[in-house]
């Protein structure tokens, strides 16, 4: 909404865009906020401080990503405000809702603290400028004025008849923005507004990314492509943290510290270091004044999603607040890297528990150097599983690609079935092959968990992918989603061939001159394996059945294995080779391979 606000005062006076965008969405959401709730401009006016500027891009966030609503979007881009006002609400109790949300939205102002609304606003703000001018070309022409004119039209003739004067007008506008309006423009827009707006929002496209069977396909499929990359911060702030957490100078704790970070993101970065005793480490440490952006801006979360359920029933019926707490609570967790140090020390006890030391680690912890915002852990010196040339220049003669996929694969299949959680991030930059034979995981950012409900399920729908009966892993599936009434017999088809089409991917090569040779990297593709999991949800929906999140986050990872399968071990069959573990296998230690 603000896009297209945006884009029309920018068309209407080019050399001057960024006020009278703002002019645009003050106009726009004006008007909305006038329509919902049956209020002249005046009173609406009361929305004058920082915490009202987020409830303006509350509405427009809410009513943009509701594909029903396509009629307040282009009457933002027509800029007819009048013709909004004109059409009456059909539910009489919203006008309360929204009343109690001002007031919720107060009380997360309150707790965030005035400042922190304030400049995230103006971020916001700036973001919504940017996003508009990086895209302004790929934003299509308002509707016409006849088009306005009918819906305002309809609108009138159904309140006099009384009928759904609001349904009436959006009808025309609807039709038109389904034949004008890109199905990926919106997804587009709200992944580059999440990269501009940082941390919280680069977080919430991943786990929209992450999230198949939550968010449609067109949304998936954009922030798949989120982009975490972030301008690292400076030596001296990163020190500063560093002491104040330590409780000292960082000489006290690292007999080194590198000043350049090795990996920079959103939330935290990371650097080399010694300690004292000569260990080489990796430092995780969160970038300063993290903490109260996530708060404000988790803060701002809560009030959307309670907005968006209470003007669109649709949202309740997808528990869009259900989601955006789970989000909250993931979000706050990686504040503290006490518990990232907690599921490293749970992964290695359950390695050594499973007696799998031998074949898998992760890094070791080194607790007298951690705290809540810094996370010093071992520095693993390995080669990425996809990168055959570096596999072959390591090991030499005694490389063995199917060992090292056995190695890896199995740990993963072993940890989902008896460690407290999985790994839920399996991409080629988290698992490592170590000189010594074993494969490392790293970043336990992202882990799962199967809840007992859906235990029994997911091992049958394992053993009935070994077994290649498909009409049981609908069985399987349909138990999952608690669904009734299914053809298993069709269902089972549209499984099969689905499978089928795993096996026609064929791998990607990568060849990178490097002054001394060319070097070969074979390529695992997200976008391919996003793809195949859309399909699976789609045909699963079509079927009638709505697959658990947590079963979505476990076939990304086997998919991840099937692509480092085809790449590593082509011609091994892992549904049938008695050296792999299976989701119904009943051992629980590793597997010599």
């Amino acid at each position: 909404l603000a896009a297209s606000a945006a884009g029309s005062a920018a068309q209407a006076n080019p050399r001057s865009p960024q006020p009278r965008a703002f002019d645009a969405d003050e106009q726009f959401c004006t008007a909305a906020l006038a329509y919902i709730t049956q209020r002249d401009t005046t009173s609406v006016h009361m929305f004058s401080s920082p915490l009202p500027q987020t409830l303006r891009v509350v509405l427009m966030l809410s009513f943009s990503a509701r594909r029903s609503t396509a009629f307040l979007r282009t009457t933002a881009r027509g800029r007819a405000p009048t013709a909004v006002r004109a059409a009456p609400v059909s539910t009489p109790d919203l006008s309360e809702r929204l009343r109690s949300l001002a007031e919720d939205a107060t009380r997360v102002a309150r707790e965030t603290g005035a400042r922190a609304v304030a400049a995230r606003t103006v971020q916001g703000q700036r973001a919504i400028v940017e996003t508009l001018l990086e895209l302004r070309n790929d934003l299509p022409a308002p509707p016409p004025p006849s088009t306005l004119l009918d819906a305002a039209r309809a609108a009138s003739a159904a309140r006099s008849s009384g009928g759904d004067a609001a349904a009436a007008f959006a009808k025309p506008l609807l039709e038109w923005g389904e034949k004008n309006v890109p199905e990926e423009l919106f997804p587009r827009i709200f992944r580059k507004m999440s990269e501009k707006l940082g941390a919280t929002y680069v977080k919430l496209g991943q786990f929209v990314a992450s999230s198949p069977t939550l968010f449609p396909a067109p949304y998936v499929r954009e922030f798949e492509r989120t982009l975490d990359a972030v301008p690292p911060v400076s030596f001296e702030q990163i020190t500063r943290v560093v002491e104040a957490e330590l409780g000292g100078s960082i000489e006290k704790t690292f007999a080194t510290f590198d000043r350049e970070p090795v990996a920079a993101a959103s939330v935290a970065q990371v650097h080399r270091a010694t300690l004292l005793d000569g260990t080489s480490v990796a430092v995780k440490v969160l970038r300063p004044g993290v903490d109260d952006l996530l708060k404000a801006d988790l803060g701002f979360l809560e009030v959307a999603g309670r907005f968006a359920e209470a003007v669109a029933p649709s949202f309740a019926r997808l528990s869009v607040a259900n989601v955006l707490a789970d989000l909250r609570a993931t979000m706050l967790d990686e504040l503290d890297l006490k518990k990232e140090a907690t599921s490293l020390e749970t992964f290695a006890a359950w390695l050594e528990s499973s007696g799998s030391t031998g074949v898998a680690t992760c890094p070791k912890v080194y607790r007298d150097a951690s705290a809540t915002r810094v996370l010093t852990m071992e520095y693993l010196d390995g080669v990425a599983l996809t990168d055959l040339d570096a596999l072959r220049t390591m090991y030499g003669a005694s490389f063995d690609a199917e060992a090292t996929l056995l190695n890896a694969l199995n740990t993963w299949t072993l940890s989902v079935l008896s460690c407290e959680f999985f790994h839920a991030d399996v991409h080629a930059g988290n698992l490592l092959a170590l000189p010594d034979g074993r494969v490392a995981f790293l970043d336990f950012g992202i882990v799962g968990r199967v809840p007992p409900r859906i235990w029994s399920a997911i091992a049958k729908a394992g053993s009935s992918i070994g077994d290649r009966d498909y009409e049981g892993l609908a069985a399987a599936l349909v138990e999952m989603g608690a669904a009734e009434d299914v053809d298993l017999k069709a269902f089972g088809r549209d499984l099969e061939a689905v499978v089928a089409s795993l096996d026609a991917v064929a791998p990607q090569i990568n060849l990178e001159d490097t002054g001394s040779g060319v070097a070969a990297t074979l390529a695992v593709d997200d976008a391919e394996i996003t793809e195949v999991l859309l399909k699976l949800v789609e045909l699963s929906e079509r079927n009638g059945v709505k697959l658990p999140r947590e079963f979505g986050l476990l076939v990304k990872q086997a998919l991840y294995f099937d692509r480092y399968t085809k790449l590593l071990a082509p011609d091994m069959d892992v549904l049938t080779d008695d050296r792999v573990v299976a989701f119904g296998d009943d051992r629980s230690g590793a597997i010599d391979v």
